[in-house]
Order: C-alpha cells, then structure tokens, then sequence
C-alpha cells in the first residue's frame, strides 16, 4: 500500500482488544506513533508488528499524553485517534485527498464520530454527530492542556467533513465503572483548581438532571436498553465529580485549618 505523508499519533494502556483494527484502519499513513503508559498486555506488540514509533511515557493527563505524541510526529499532516477508533475505507480516501493536494489555506478538518454502544450506533442524547477536529497540520495545530476533555486547537481556518471516524467505545460494565472512577476524579481535580464549588446535595441533583436531560430531553431513550445504560452512567459520573469535588473541598479546609495551628 502506497504511504502518504501523514503521521497518525495514538496513546495507549492496555489498549490489546482495539489497537489492531485501529492500526489496519490507518495503515495508509506514512508514520504511526504510539506513546505508552505502562501496557501489561500486548498492545506494544502488536503495534510493533505495524512497524509504529513506540515511546513510552509516564501519565501526564490526556492532553499533555496526546502533544507528546504529536510532538513525536514527523509528516506535514497529523491525524489524531484513540485505540478505540477506527477510519473506514470511504473516509480514508477523504483524507488521502486532502493529505496530497496542494490546497495550504485550511489548517484542520473535523469530522462526525458515530459511537458504538454494545453493538449499536448511538443516535441521541449528544452521541451524535458528536463532531471531533482530528486532521490537522502539524505546525498549526496542538492539544489543550486539560487533563480530560481535551481537544486539539489549530491557528487557521477548520473545515467540517461528512466523512466519519468510527468509535467503539468501552462496554463493559466493570471496565466503564472504572472508567468513571478515573474520570471522575480528573474532573473534579480540574474543576477545584479552577476553584469551582460543590456539595453531596448539589451533586446528586447534577446527577438527576443529568439523567432526565440525556434520556428524556435528549431521547436518549430511542437508544433502547443502550441509551438507558448510557444515561445512568453519564449521571453516575457527574456525581462522582461534583462529590470528589466536594471531599476535595473539605480535605483543602482541614489542610488549612492544621496549618494554622
């Protein structure tokens, strides 16, 4: 297969049960880079077998994780994916367009994410068209520093796409819990520094309407089962947040008050 000038960059922990589609799906490219922080499994092997860059790396937060991948790029165009994303044939041929034409004056391109739920595309409630900035130029574009919610931010002008990137997003009860978990709790870091405030109460009503707005209001309720799932998990998490904000709250008081002592 004829390689183009792109660069894909893609972090990685344990990402064995996706990385292989996502690899077949890029193949395409010129350079894959893979950073990794800290995989037991096979996820470095078999980006190995691609021929990726591999880095590995200590865990600095999403945003920082993906510019160290990027900065590891070396094409004039970089796309950036997760493991669990996938660039379907007819997309690729968009971006294979792009990538070899001599047209400078757009500096990214975004594209409509279809979500994968337990074996079904996610319609509503904010799943789609879930549009993500992903193909840019390498020296106009990098990633916010946030820890979670990243997003690339690129000095041009963006085109939107029709064209899509697949997301196969995590369905495992057990491994979505932990998720939350983790989330949750770079959420409500992220949020105490900005000096954001919260309580028990005012987190379990973050939650309910949470729920009501992505099931009811949203129609996330057309999702079937799927949908259903999705909204208590999206309320559970913003619980957490707002609840590990508050104990955040409470531990900086205590901290204080020792202080001055």
């Amino acid at each position: 297969m004829a390689k183009i000038p792109l660069s894909v960059a893609i972090i990685t922990k344990n990402e064995e049960e996706n990385i292989r589609a996502c690899l077949e799906s890029v193949a395409f490219a010129g350079q894959i880079v893979v950073v990794d922080s800290g995989s037991t499994d096979a996820t470095l092997a078999i980006a190995a077998e691609f021929g990726c860059d591999i880095y590995r790396e200590g865990w600095f937060g999403f945003g920082r994780q993906k510019q160290i991948a990027i900065d590891r790029c070396v094409k004039p165009w970089v796309l950036l994916l997760d493991a669990d994303e996938r660039i379907p044939p007819e997309t690729a041929e968009f971006i294979k367009e792009i990538v070899m034409s001599s047209d400078a004056k757009t500096a990214g391109f975004s594209f409509p994410r279809k979500n994968y739920f337990q074996g079904r595309w996610i319609r509503h409630a904010g799943w789609w068209p879930d549009r993500v900035l992903r193909l840019f130029r390498r020296d106009a574009g990098r990633m916010t520093d946030a820890a979670v919610h990243e997003a690339v931010e690129v000095r041009g002008s963006v085109k939107n796409l029709d064209a899509v990137i697949e997301h196969y997003t995590e369905s495992g009860l057990d491994k979505i819990l932990q998720k939350i978990d983790r989330y949750s709790t770079l959420g409500a870091q992220e949020a105490f520094a900005a000096g954001k405030r919260s309580s028990p109460a005012s987190a379990f009503f973050r939650a309910a309407l949470t729920f009501l707005q992505d099931y009811f209001l949203r129609l996330g309720i057309l999702d079937g089962r799927q949908g259903l799932t999705l909204a208590v998990t999206d309320s559970v998490n913003k619980f957490f947040k707002y609840a590990k904000l508050s104990e955040l709250q409470r531990k900086s008081r205590r901290a204080g008050k020792d202080s001055c002592r």
